[in-house]
């Protein structure tokens, strides 16, 4: 049997990249038919009365990176299942001053649907220059095309019409629920910034996403960020010296604060 290489030089199919979906681009307007017809191979056939489709069409979430890590030069780091699914388990630890006040399962379900749509419009972050309005109707589409286009027969568009309504719910972000998911949303992400530095061994400052801290809204997930914000400043204390870093104050400027408003105006 030969080499990777060999097989690549041979003129075969490359596999060493079946574990990354890069996002799908299409010229004009920006619809979901566009986007599935330019998806490689055969792509999950619509109006089938099996929930087949639909399951190959979810495996795009375990495949496409996270956006915000790659222009860093992270290439190889989470995806966005692999976000959702820690933001699940998160979720169960909700301080009893808050559990006693939400729907947890719900919680943890939205927590496994709020980022569905990416699979096909990708993980757009402040930086891409796509308008918000412009990103709402995208995932609102690709939600449709996934809860009513995919699922045919009656049973499965129960199930469809329950992801609809939750990732509505957390989109809305008016319910104590979907406001614990937004915040969870956000200390998913500060702890894996601080995880990729620890990881990098202070060659590499991602503070600009700590940010998000300032917008989480509840006291309980507040004192969660709060902890982990002073962990990592202890963590930079120690790698002041290393190529100029300055870690705590984490590179943010006017003009990325100003996107980062904008982007997280709706919590």
């Amino acid at each position: 049997m030969g080499s990777q290489a060999d097989r690549k030089n041979s003129g075969k199919t490359d596999i060493s990249n079946l574990g990354f979906t890069p996002m799908v681009k299409v010229s004009g307007e920006w619809e979901v038919e566009k986007v599935v017809d330019a998806i490689p191979g055969d792509a999950p056939k619509s109006g089938g009365q099996s929930p087949l489709a639909f399951f190959h069409m979810i495996e795009r979430l375990k495949t496409t990176k996270r956006e915000g890590w790659r222009r860093f030069g992270i290439e190889r780091g989470e995806s966005i299942a692999d976000h959702m699914y820690r933001m699940s388990i998160i979720s169960m630890f909700a301080p009893p001053s808050l559990a006693k006040r939400i729907d947890l399962h719900k919680c943890m379900k939205m927590c496994l649907i709020h980022d569905m749509a990416e699979l096909l419009v990708g993980d757009i972050t402040p930086v891409d220059g796509v308008p918000k309005p412009e990103k709402s109707r995208r995932e609102s589409l690709t939600m449709h095309y996934l809860t009513k286009n995919l699922l045919g027969n009656k049973d499965d568009a129960a199930v469809g019409e329950d992801i609809r309504a939750i990732w509505d719910e957390y989109e809305d972000s008016k319910t104590l629920e979907s406001q614990y998911v937004h915040d969870i949303d956000k200390m998913e992400l500060l702890l894996q910034m601080m995880e990729y530095e620890k990881r990098a061994e202070g060659a590499l400052d991602l503070g600009e996403f700590a940010y998000v801290s300032s917008k989480m809204v509840l006291d309980e997930t507040k004192a969660w960020a709060k902890e982990l914000i002073e962990e990592r400043e202890k963590f930079w204390g120690t790698k002041q010296h290393v190529d100029g870093v300055k870690g705590v104050e984490g590179g943010v400027t006017e003009e990325k604060t100003k996107m980062q408003d904008e982007y997280y105006s709706r919590d």
